[in-house]
């Protein structure tokens, strides 16, 4: 490759692909001698990528993080992949994103060839999203200190307002970040209560690093997830119901994300799934949403629910 530019920027799509090239692999790659590597190296260098060597037979180059956001390469399809990214992204819960994101969009606009553009606009003409306004927003800094304490295993020290308005002070050793719809968790060994806690990220105040680093304790869950997930269902599980859906069941479990049902398959397009609500009104609503597009047999429900169910039933039959 004789073009000192185009052999730059694919020095450069190497070092982002890998933590840790040798120079003899690079010089192969490029199909230059090892002599022109460091050159190239040095071109990328003044152009602000922070570029370390190990110097040596067995030396060879690593691409680390710099004090600036330099220019990034990406291929077709990670550049169609960061556009639905951003689009999906301007309607979460996190204070100013959707600013940030139509910046991100217009300035990858004007970048993308014609034939990449054409493939974006089909995506985003052709597929609409339910959005639900989110309630309550949390700020980008404090995810950012947050996700900080986590990757650092720095313990944090916050306020924190329950749902039943009671205030204190926390201090935490805390796991990660799980984002469940519109809202943000955070799972933390709480050190005064000695026990794991789930903490909404909205309610929090001021989340700030203690400085004391901590070597993490064992989490009682397969993952962070998980661990929000049942103390999610433990608030809200006081009616419950299982029903049996005939339909496709990609289908059927991508709805059970959202009604947060616990599925098991029987086999020739039928699946079992037990849901559960904080209101009967709520529990009859969502066997009535499944049944518009599957086939429901209500296993078992509470007896206000079945009698819910069949006067809606009723309801619809005198329609038309």
């Amino acid at each position: 490759m004789s073009d000192p530019t185009a052999r730059a920027l694919s020095l450069l799509a190497l070092l982002q692909t890998h933590r840790y090239w040798s120079g003899v692999e690079l010089a192969d790659r490029l199909g230059v001698s090892a002599r022109t590597v460091r050159r190239d190296v040095d071109r990328l260098r003044e152009l602000g990528y922070r570029v370390d060597a190990a110097p040596g037979v067995a030396g060879g180059y690593q691409l680390v993080a710099g004090s600036a956001v330099p220019p990034l390469l990406v291929d077709e399809d990670e550049a169609v992949a960061l556009s639905v990214g951003m689009r999906a992204a301007a309607g979460s819960a996190i204070e100013g994103i959707d600013e940030t994101t139509v910046r991100l969009l217009a300035k990858l606009d004007q970048v993308l060839p014609d034939r990449l553009r054409r493939r974006v606009e089909a995506l985003h003409s052709n597929v609409e999203v339910l959005r639900w306004a989110p309630s309550v927003m949390v700020s980008a800094a404090a995810l950012t200190v947050l996700a900080q304490g986590c990757r650092d295993r720095e313990e944090m020290r916050f306020g924190y307002r329950r749902r039943d308005g009671e205030e204190s002070s926390r201090l935490v050793q805390p796991y990660q970040l799980v984002s469940a719809g519109q809202r943000w968790y955070l799972v933390a060994w709480d050190c005064r209560r000695e026990d794991w806690r789930t903490f909404r990220v909205d309610r929090m105040v001021e989340p700030r690093l203690a400085g004391a680093r901590f070597e993490p304790l064992s989490l009682p869950a397969e993952s962070a997830a998980d661990f929000v997930a049942a103390g999610l269902r433990a608030a809200t599980e006081q009616h419950e119901a299982v029903v049996v859906l005939g339909g496709d069941p990609d289908e059927i479990e991508r709805l059970a994300h959202w009604f947060r049902g616990d599925l098991t398959a029987l086999g020739e397009g039928r699946t079992r799934m037990r849901v559960t609500a904080e209101s009967l009104e709520w529990l009859a609503g969502m066997i009535a949403i499944l049944s518009t597009s599957f086939t429901v047999d209500v296993v078992e429900a509470p007896d206000e629910v079945r009698a819910r169910l069949s006067a809606a039933a009723d309801r619809l039959r005198t329609v038309g």
